[in-house]
C-alpha cells in the first residue's frame, strides 16, 4: 500500500541516519520511545514509523500527554461508561481504542502523573484497558509510540517518573537532533518552508548570503519550529521579497539574531570581527540564497504600523524595549557582545580555539575580551 510518508528536511548525516532506522523500526510492532527537544520532529517520526508500517491502514492517533487536564486524561486515554462522572452523558471510547489496529502517540509522556503511569503500564502488559466506570476491560491491538523532550532517567532518580514504566516504553529508542547540531540543513529547511508559506499569487521570499549566514549560525533553540514560524512570519509581512540581515526591522528577529544585527550596524565588532558569521558554504549561490527575483534592497515595511508590530514581535521574541529615558548603546553593545561569547564559551564548554572560531574571532582578541568581561574559560 503506497502512503505519502513525511520525512525529515535534511541531508545532514543523523538525518540520514533516522530516515534509514525509519524502515526497519516500522516493521517492529514493539514500543518506540522518541527523546529530543521541543520542535525537532518527534511527532514526523511517529506518523512516518505508522506509514511505514503493517498498521498504516489503521488510525494514528495522537495525545499531548502534558496538554490534557489531569482530572480528564484518564479518560482520554481509556474511555468511559455513561455516568461515570458529572458530564458523561454517553459512553465514549479513549484513545487507546480508536488506535486499535494502528498506533498510537503518545507525546510528552514524561509529562503524566504516576498514578496514570501505573494505569499505562498495566495497559502495556495485558493490552486491555479499563474504561472510567465500565464494567469490563477491553482488548486492545495498539502499537505504542511514546516521546518526551525531558531525561526520563533524571526524571526516575526525581520520583517522577516509574523506573518499570520506563523499560516498558524505551524498547526501540530514537533520538531526534536539535537543529543546532544540523546546522547544514537550514537552507535546505528555509527553502522548503519558503515555498510551503508562500502567498497566493507570489513567489516564495529568499535570503541574500548574509541573511543566510545568519540564519545558519544562529543556534536555534526552538528547532524546526521556531524556523517555521520565522519563514512563515516573513512570508506574511514581506511576500516574494529577497530579504537581507541589516533592512529586516530588528523587532521581527530573533533575539541572537536581532544582536548579530546591531552589531553589525552599529559597529560594536572591530575590523577583524566586522563578519561574526562563517563562511558561505556551497549553498551561497543556491536558488534559496540568491532568490528567485530580483534585487530588493529593503523589505517594505509600513511605518505606520510599525509601533503595534514591533511590540508584538517584542513581547514573543523576549527583546529588550528601549525605554522612553533612553540608553547607553555603548554599554548595551557591550552587554550584547559580552552574551555572545557566554553562549560560544557555553557551548564550547570553555574551548577558547573553539570559541574563537564559532565567532571567528583572532584567539588573542578573544582572551582580551575575556578577561575583561570577566568570564571563565579553560
Amino acid at each position: 500500500m503506497a502512503v505519502n510518508t513525511p520525512q525529515f528536511i535534511g541531508d545532514s548525516d543523523a538525518v540520514r541516519a533516522i530516515r534509514g532506522l525509519l524502515p526497519v523500526v516500522a516493521l517492529s510492532s514493539s514500543t518506540v520511545l522518541i527523546t529530543g527537544e521541543s520542535g525537532t520532529g518527534k511527532e514526523i517520526v511517529a506518523r512516518s514509523l505508522h506509514d511505514l508500517s503493517g498498521r498504516s491502514a489503521g488510525n494514528f492517533v495522537p495525545i499531548n500527554c502534558a496538554a490534557i487536564p489531569k482530572d480528564l486524561i484518564e479518560s482520554e486515554l481509556f474511555g468511559h461508561s455513561k455516568g461515570a462522572f458529572t458530564g458523561a452523558a454517553t459512553d465514549r471510547k479513549g484513545r487507546f481504542e480508536l488506535a486499535h489496529n494502528g498506533s498510537i502517540f503518545l507525546d510528552e509522556i514524561g509529562d503524566l502523573s504516576l498514578e496514570l503511569q501505573v494505569k499505562l503500564l498495566r495497559v502495556l502488559q495485558e493490552r486491555v484497558v479499563d474504561p472510567v466506570g465500565g464494567a469490563k476491560a477491553v482488548s486492545i491491538n495498539v502499537r505504542v509510540i511514546a516521546a518526551t523532550h525531558r531525561d526520563l532517567e533524571a526524571e526516575i532518580v526525581a520520583g517522577r517518573f516509574r523506573e518499570d514504566l520506563y523499560y516498558r516504553l524505551n524498547v526501540l529508542p530514537i533520538s531526534t537532533p536539535p537543529l543546532r547540531e544540523r546546522s547544514a540543513d537550514v537552507p535546505l529547511l528555509l527553502n522548503y518552508f519558503a515555498q510551503r508559506f508562500m502567498a497566493e499569487g507570489e513567489l516564495p521570499v529568499s535570503f541574500s548570503t548574509d541573511f543566510m549566514r545568519a540564519l545558519t549560525a544562529y543556534h536555534w533553540p526552538g528547532n524546526v519550529r521556531e524556523l517555521s514560524n520565522l519563514v512563515d512570519r516573513f512570508s506574511t509581512l514581506f511576500a516574494g521579497q529577497r530579504l537581507s540581515l541589516r533592512s529586516l526591522p530588528a523587532a521581527l528577529l530573533p533575539k541572537g539574531l536581532a544582536a548579530l544585527q546591531l552589531l553589525a550596524k552599529e559597529g560594536g565588532l572591530g575590523e577583524e570581527e566586522a563578519s561574526p558569521l562563517p563562511d558561505a558554504p556551497a549553498w551561497e549561490n543556491s536558488p534559496v540564497a540568491d532568490g528567485v527575483v530580483g534585487e530588493v534592497s529593503a523589505p517594505t515595511y509600513d511605518e505606520s504600523n510599525a509601533s503595534a508590530l514591533e511590540q508584538m514581535t517584542f513581547l514573543s521574541e523576549n527583546l529588550a524595549v528601549l525605554p522612553p529615558e533612553g540608553l547607553s548603546l555603548k554599554n548595551r553593545l557591550a552587554e550584547i557582545e559580552r552574551d555572545l561569547i557566554s553562549q560560544a564559551l557555553s557551548r564550547t564548554k570553555g574551548n577558547v580555539s573553539q570559541t574563537a572560531r564559532i565567532l571567528n574571532l583572532q584567539r588573542t582578541t578573544l582572551i582580551e575580551k575575556i578577561q575583561k568581561f570577566g568570564l571563565r574559560a579553560n
